[in-house]
Parts: C-alpha cells; sequence; structure tokens
C-alpha cells in the first residue's frame, strides 16, 4: 500500500503494471471468464458493473464469489481459483499482499464508504444512544474477527465507550448482508451496515445514525498471483475506476476513494 512519501514511486509502479498489462477496448477473448471474490457489500453494484464490463470486452464473462473479506482471502490461500479479490477493507488487503497473494504493483483503491446505524422501517429508535434502552435486546453485526464493518463497528464504539455496554446484546453476522438481513426481518432492533447497504435496501431499513471511523472505510481490488487471464483481470480493475463504473457506485451510496 502506498504511503504519503512514497506516493510518486507508488503511481509510477501502477502506471507501469497498468501498461504491462494493456489490452485494446473491445478486443475479443473468446472463452475468457474471470472470478471475482468480492466484499459482499458490493454484490449490487459489481452485479450492475458486469454486463458493462462484459460489452466493452467481448468475449469475458465474470462469475462472482460474494462473502466477508476474511473468508474470501482464506480461500485465496487455500488455492481458489480466483482472478481478482476486492475487499472491503485495508487491513484484509493488507494480509493477502503480505502473505504473497497478489500480484506486484496490481492493488488499487476503487470507491470508499460510509458506517451506518440502521433499524427496520417500524423501528423507534431516533440516535446511537438509545441502542443502551432496555428495549433493545438484540443488535446485529459482522464479527469483527473476519467481517470488516464489524471492525469499523467496534472501532467506533470503543470510542464512544459503548462496546462493553452493548456486547450482551450483539448478534454476530458471518457477513454485512446477513447483519442487513437480520434487521430486515425484525429479528434485531437494530444493526450495523455500509451506507452503500443502506441505500440498496432504503424501502425496509432507516438510518438512525452515521458513524465517524478513525481508519477510512476504503475498499481495495487487486489481481490475485495466481490469476490464469492476468490482462483481462487487469481490465476489470481498470474499468472499476472508469466513470461508467464509478456512476454505478454513487447509485448504490459509494464514494470515491
Amino acid at each position: 500500500m502506498c504511503r504519503k512519501n512514497t506516493s510518486g514511486r507508488c503511481g509510477a509502479l501502477l502506471l507501469a503494471f497498468l501498461t504491462a498489462f494493456a489490452v485494446v477496448p473491445g478486443r475479443a477473448w473468446a472463452g475468457s471468464e474471470l472470478l471475482v471474490s468480492a466484499a459482499a457489500s458490493l454484490t449490487e453494484a459489481f452485479k450492475e458493473i458486469a454486463p458493462r464490463f462484459t460489452a466493452a470486452n467481448r468475449g469475458v464473462k465474470v462469475s462472482f464469489n460474494f462473502a466477508a473479506s476474511g473468508p474470501l482471502l482464506q480461500q485465496i490461500v487455500q488455492g481458489a481459483p480466483v482472478d481478482v479479490f476486492a475487499a472491503a477493507d485495508q487491513e484484509t488487503m493488507g494480509r493477502a499482499e503480505k502473505g504473497g497473494h497478489l500480484l506486484p504493483g496490481s492493488r488499487v483503491n476503487f470507491v470508499a464508504s460510509s458506517l451506518v446505524l440502521v433499524t427496520p422501517r417500524s423501528g423507534t429508535l431516533n440516535k446511537l444512544a438509545d441502542l443502551q434502552i432496555g428495549a433493545v435486546q438484540r443488535i446485529a453485526l459482522g464479527n469483527p474477527d473476519s467481517v470488516p464493518v464489524g471492525r469499523y463497528a467496534k472501532e467506533a464504539l470503543e470510542k464512544q465507550r459503548m462496546w462493553q455496554p452493548l456486547s450482551p446484546k450483539f448478534v454476530m453476522a458471518i457477513s454485512v448482508k446477513q447483519a442487513l438481513e437480520y434487521v430486515q426481518r425484525g429479528e434485531v432492533e437494530a444493526g450495523f451496515v455500509y451506507g452503500s447497504d443502506a441505500v440498496a435496501t432504503r424501502e425496509r431499513v432507516r438510518v438512525v445514525a452515521e458513524l465517524p471511523t478513525t481508519t477510512p472505510m476504503v475498499y481495495p481490488a487487486a489481481l490475485v498471483a495466481g490469476s490464469t487471464h492476468p490482462k483481462e483481470a487487469a481490465a476489470f480493475l481498470r474499468f472499476l475506476r472508469e466513470p461508467e463504473a464509478q456512476a454505478i457506485f454513487r447509485k448504490y451510496g459509494f464514494k470515491r476513494p
């Protein structure tokens, strides 16, 4: 990951990487199929982006494996045939990079998000402090040990000195999508999800508050070292940062990194 005092060198490395894997727009790659392992919160946006990418790169199909970033990394470590890894946090991608599982120089940041507290549409909570009242018995969040949004939520609540008092109420989920489902079904009184998830389900959940996080909520993506389609995968990474894809991300509540 680029540090501030090496941004020029990192920019040059990234440019060299993209040049090395340059492809001609619209080129036919008959039979090529990319497997993209992506954070669950990217589901709706990526599914809309995929056909746009295929239209611009004839013959390149994209298949997705959506889950929490931690389990996706474990699959890659265990040899899963993945071409592109898109995580919801820098920490998970950093572990992938340190473990030698990424193609050097391919890592890029492509979107950012926010942490929000949501309730079912019929919920009566109005602020973060309301989580401490007795009527709130269950609060959904991703497991901080494997789900980035859970780590962000823990960090934010610890800063508010609310993590320990609220701990008995937590319902741990295996992904942000599961936490969101608990809220939508009314199985919990509230839950912590990404702002983009709240936008995608705004007819079923209500945002109570947006929580500031010390760690920026920026999504990185990179080519997996074992990719068998590095040129096509590099084209997909470039497409994520192009105006067409960025417009779709904004539609689903994401921000520029």
